[in-house]
């Protein structure tokens, strides 16, 4: 199954801001946290090494320069 980049949300702007919305009010750390959980839970459920790998190296690719 290949890496689905565009989204398929009927409301792309609403899955945005329920993102944004869980790390409200958190603290950096806890938000950090909340982050790597979500991104454990659906990585289970994609349950695609090769989709996975993909996604860490588009993610990568992505990130601003430091």
């Amino acid at each position: 199954m290949p890496l689905t980049t565009a989204s398929r949300f009927p409301e792309p702007d609403e899955a945005f801001v329920t993102l944004i919305e869980a790390r409200r009010g958190l603290p950096e750390k806890d938000a950090a946290a909340l982050d790597a959980r979500l991104v454990l839970i659906l990585a289970n459920h994609i349950g695609d090494i090769e989709v996975l790998r993909e996604a860490i190296a588009l993610a990568k690719s992505a990130a601003p320069d430091r």
